[in-house]
């Protein structure tokens, strides 16, 4: 069986030559902000050369192509804005992810 890593996202991307380091956060079980939210805190860090950074996010993006033709996320320009507060549009996704702009 081989390790798997849950993140809820990626903290930070840092080039350091022809390296690249991809620092990957989750939400903490334990510790909260100010306003009782989660904390997101480090878990593990990716570390590949340049090219393959390049061939994983053509792969990437890829992917986010079918999700979105699937119907499986939308893009944050793709949602129609609210009509008023209290009214949201029929066709906004609840899985709208603001990392995809």
């Amino acid at each position: 069986m081989s390790n798997e890593l849950y993140a809820d996202g990626i903290g930070e991307i840092t080039v350091t030559g022809t390296i690249v380091r991809i620092d990957m956060m989750s939400l903490s079980a334990t510790e909260r902000d100010a306003g009782n939210n989660p904390v997101p805190v480090f878990r593990q860090r990716i570390i590949m050369p340049v090219d393959a950074f390049a061939n994983a996010v053509d792969l990437m993006q890829k992917a986010l192509v079918g999700l979105v033709e699937a119907g499986a996320v939308r893009r944050i320009g793709d949602i129609q804005p609210p009509i008023n507060d209290a009214a949201q549009p029929a066709n906004a996704p609840a899985n709208a992810s603001p990392n995809f702009n």
